[in-house]
Parts: structure tokens; sequence; C-alpha cells
């Protein structure tokens, strides 16, 4: 949609919240997975493409698929619940934690042995304990999928071994991680390196080491999992986190995998900075109102936006306010009025709400805002 606009910001707010973003030079337009069949580098917290190679292709994924495996679980269960591990579990071909039939495993060590060991009989016990059976929870996993929009996958199995109809893409694989890594559990799950657990019916604990190698050869990494097949090739999904800004990789057959994913990170965080197009708090009509009970309020934005730019692009956000609402009726502090609806070089990225707040005098804080200026510029529609 392309409208003519004018936007508002805060320049030196901006800069004192996050600091000085720095110059970053621009890199030259390059394959930054030359190894990989499919990639993609992702923004986790606005869900921008910063990079994408056949991003869409619909391919086999192996043990990433693991990764809906576990969220699913840990929406649906509880970590401290014991877990029986049945026939299909135990006799499951692949990567293994060597489950036992009969056994009683703690879902919290079942989902370690996931996503750290990659073990596909730990897939199976998760699928059957949650879903009732592999058939039931297969049909969580692609309800799932279908919720977060994931329009190029399809799931067959927990595990990730290749099967017909067994398949998703880098682009949807991202979309998936961006919000399994909303879940603190997940997150915490995914950074370790090493987990030692008890095992019932043993004297000993074993230790589950992380097959993720991103953890230890890149600084920022934070997640998230390896995958194998012969068909499949190598497949890995990587986070990794600096100063607040998280960016997710995919890479789909690509025999270089831990390298490519290392130059996609180190791209994104060299040419883009997570910044605050809008601020909580903020007064976009730069206006005073009352109601009829004359109670003065502003109308600002309800919630902070935070969006990857390069330093080019910084001049090109703009801000429009639309007011949906007629403030003349306003009857309670808080009530949304309209939406902000934010756009880069005429191009919608995203929104926030428009909240009435109330006011009495304005406080030296908002005072000394609005002092300051505003970088982008505004206008009603």
């Amino acid at each position: 949609m392309l409208l003519k606009r004018v936007g508002c910001g805060i320049l030196l707010f901006m800069l004192l919240l996050n600091g000085s973003p720095g110059i970053k030079q621009a890199w030259a337009e390059q394959d930054l997975a030359p190894g990989a069949q499919a990639a993609i580098l992702y923004d986790a917290t606005s869900g921008r493409i910063l990079y994408q190679k056949n991003a869409d292709k619909e391919m086999l994924i192996a043990s990433l698929t693991k990764i809906m495996t576990a969220i699913i679980a840990i929406e649906n269960g509880k970590m401290n619940e014991l877990v029986t591990v049945g026939p299909n579990a135990a006799g499951v071909e692949g990567s293994s934690i060597y489950l036992k039939q009969g056994e009683k495993i703690p879902l919290s060590t079942l989902l370690y042995g996931l996503m750290l060991r990659s073990g596909n009989d730990a897939a199976v016990a998760i699928a059957e304990h949650i879903g009732g059976s592999l058939e039931g929870f297969v049909y969580m996993m692609n309800e799932k999928a279908a919720y977060l929009g994931m329009v190029h996958t399809h799931f067959v199995n927990p595990h990730g071994l290749d099967m017909p109809g067994h398949y998703s893409s880098a682009w949807d694989l991202a979309i998936l991680t961006a919000y399994a890594l909303k879940n603190p559990i997940f997150q915490e799950i995914v950074k370790t390196e090493v987990k030692t657990v008890p095992w019932p019916g043993e004297k000993w604990h074993r230790k589950f080491y992380n097959k993720n190698k991103m953890l230890r050869f890149y600084k920022w990494a934070d997640g998230v999992k390896t995958g194998y097949t012969k068909k499949a090739r190598r497949t890995l999904v990587s986070s990794a986190t600096k100063d607040g800004h998280q960016l997710i990789t995919v890479t789909l057959n690509d025999g270089d995998d831990w390298k490519d994913s290392m130059n996609m990170l180190e791209y994104g965080f060299n040419h883009y900075d997570l910044l605050p197009v809008l601020v909580k708090g903020q007064d976009l009509l730069r206006k005073e109102y009352m109601t009829e009970d004359d109670q003065k309020f502003r109308v600002v934005s309800e919630i902070t936006y935070r969006y990857p730019l390069t330093v080019d692009e910084r001049k090109k956000i703009t801000v429009e306010p639309v007011i949906t609402y007629p403030l003349h009726l306003v009857e309670q502090n808080r009530m949304q009025v309209g939406t902000a609806r934010i756009f880069l070089d005429d191009q919608l990225i995203g929104s926030a709400p428009l909240v009435v707040q109330y006011t009495n005098e304005p406080s030296v804080w908002n005072r000394w805002k609005e002092m300051m200026g505003y970088v982008f510029f505004q206008r009603w529609i």
C-alpha cells in the first residue's frame, strides 16, 4: 500500500535508550550460505527476513522436526510429569537416548534428550504421552503449523525420519523457531551445552551433551537444533543474541552449515541494528485533548515497536497515526482509539495500538522528551 506520509519519532531519546547504533559498512550482495540448498536469516523480534535463498522451497528437514515436537510438549505437558516408555519408542531407529520399554521418565528429561541428543525414541515417547498416539500428536503438530502460518510445512512424524509427505521450508522453520524461543523453558533447553539428569533404576546420572556445535563455535549462539538423514543431508537451525538483538538462521541440505550459519549471523549483526521505531507512551499527535468530564488526555503508543534497520533505512521510516474512535467520546483511560501504522520506504511493516493516556500536569521527563524534537514526521490521513 502506497500512501503519502510524513512520520514522527524522537532521535535523541531513541539514541539514549539503546545507545548510539554506530556506523556499519554495508556488505556487498553475495551468497551468504553457498553450501545450502535453502537458507534464511530472520529477525526473531520483527519477523523481518534479512537474507534468504529458496526460503519457501519445501524440503526434507530431518530432526529440525523436533523443534515443533518440543514446543507442543512444553505447552501441553508438565515438566515433572512421568512419561511411560512404550514399545514404539523403545524400538524406533536412528538417534537414541536408549530408552527401555516400561521406564517412567520425567517429561523434562525427555525434552533434554530430544533437543540435545536428538533422541528419536524420546520424540516418540513424548508424542504418545502428549497426543495419546503418534497420529494424535502429528495432528497437533499440523494444527500448530497452520496456526503459525507455516504454509510450506506438513508433518508425518515427531522425529523427522524421512517419510513421504514430511517436509518444511527454511522460512517456515524460522517462523516456528521465533515462536518457540518466546517460551522460557524451550529457550533454556536449547541453549544448554551439557545436562546431567538422574535416571530411574540407576545409581548414576546420565549426561546429555548438546550436538549443536554452534554453542561452542559462535560467541553469541543460544540455540537451537541440528539434523541429518541420508536424504535430507545436514540441516541446522541456529539462534544468536547480541546486545538484545536475536537472529535466527536456517540452512537445509548444507554440507558447510556451521560456517554458513555464522556467516549469516555476522552479516545480520554487522548490517542491522534493532531500533525502537515507536516508544511506549510516545505522544504521536502532540496535542492534549479533554473528555466531556474535563479529564485531560493524550493519544500514545501502547507498545514499543522495534525493527531491524540499516543506517540508510533509518531515514526512510514513517509513522502514520489512524484514529478510529471519536476522541470527544473518550470515557476511560487506556482505551484503544486507533492504530499507528509503520512504513519503511512506503511499505507497511507493522502497527501499534494507540491508546488514551490520562494526564495531569506533564512531567519533567515528558517535557524533556518533547523538547528534544522528532527525527521522523507525521501527519493525519
